[in-house]
């Protein structure tokens, strides 16, 4: 009697599963479905996204021909300076010793030596802004210590990754970003293409200068930044959204209804232009206010909303239109 019993229990549980995996094959295989969309106008714009740091263009640090003593300093970080302006005046070893001793003799002695023996002056070789003031008056410095250091001007090494490097030219337009100030975006241009990659991170990259149009009191050397380079805008265009264009075999398609079976729609070849990846121009085949389908196929799940992949395959073949 048990095992009766038992045998009962198996073969009712065998028959649930079945029913289940009839159930969900059923679900798995259900009719391929569409949704529609129209070919609107709008705006489209392409670019290359990249992130970059502030540096100057050209770093110079202004070092003494001469060991000895700051005696004075006449600049401050983050001024601007001309080529050819008196920086600092330097002693030499020699000099400050002289000084010291005559310091020691008292104010006149002091004023004849220093009338006598001249110090030597710090000169601005260029145009540009201090960026770094390393020293203090009375400071004793070597030869081979940067006393100032100046920049030309900032720009923005953008680290762009080869994959995007093509669509990058000179004298593009871009908009920079910094990340301590997102509210404010800077124009400017891509200035020179490194001819040499970097491996950062694993990926291959070129760096890419950008010159701002204008450099804000905010920018700072060593900065994050993001770096949008404009490659191509259009206005006023008819667009899909990229999911409704199908490429095979140099064909480019789209699908339409078909009033004689909605299940099997027409395919109709159509010209693209300009895409930024989510939407796409039409530049033939189609005009604005057309409806195009684009596949879906529904799967039941627990919650009981259908789903819908994309990358789903559909049954039957378009007819050609």
């Amino acid at each position: 009697m048990i095992r009766k019993k038992s045998w009962w229990i198996i073969l009712l549980v065998l028959g649930i599963a079945a029913i289940a995996g009839i159930k969900w094959l059923g679900q798995q295989s259900k009719e391929p479905a569409f949704r529609s969309v129209r070919v609107e106008r709008g705006d489209l714009e392409v670019s290359v996204l990249a992130t970059g740091v502030v540096q100057p263009q050209n770093r110079l640090e202004i070092k003494p021909p001469i060991a000895g003593r700051a005696e004075d300093i006449l600049v401050e970080e983050g001024e601007a300076v001309k080529k050819g302006q008196v920086l600092a005046w330097m002693s030499s070893i020699e000099r400050a010793a002289l000084l010291d001793a005559a310091r020691a003799k008292g104010a006149e002695e002091l004023a004849h030596w220093e009338d006598l023996f001249k110090p030597t002056p710090l000169i601005a070789p260029l145009n540009g802004v201090i960026i770094a003031r390393n020293a203090e008056p009375g400071q004793t410095v070597t030869a081979q210590d940067a006393v100032l250091v100046m920049s030309d001007r900032l720009i923005v090494k953008a680290q762009v990754d080869e994959t995007d490097i093509a669509q990058v030219k000179l004298d593009q337009r871009a908009q920079i970003t910094l990340d301590a100030y997102p509210e404010h975006v800077i124009s400017g241009q891509s200035d020179h293409i490194s001819y040499e990659a970097k491996t950062v991170n694993n990926v291959t990259i070129y760096e890419v200068d950008v010159l701002p149009q204008r450099v804000p009191d905010f920018m700072r050397s060593g900065m994050t930044s993001n770096v949008v380079f404009l490659v191509a805008s259009k206005s006023d265009i008819p667009i899909l959204p990229a999911e409704a264009i199908h490429r095979e075999d140099g064909r480019t398609t789209v699908l339409l209804p078909n009033p004689s079976n909605e299940k099997q729609p027409l395919s109709k070849e159509v010209e693209t232009g300009l895409t930024d990846g989510k939407r796409i121009e039409i530049l033939s085949g189609l005009q604005e206010g057309d409806t195009v389908l684009v596949a879906i196929i529904q799967t039941t799940v627990s919650s009981g909303r259908p789903q819908s992949n994309p990358f789903s395959p559909f049954g039957g073949t378009p007819r050609q239109r």
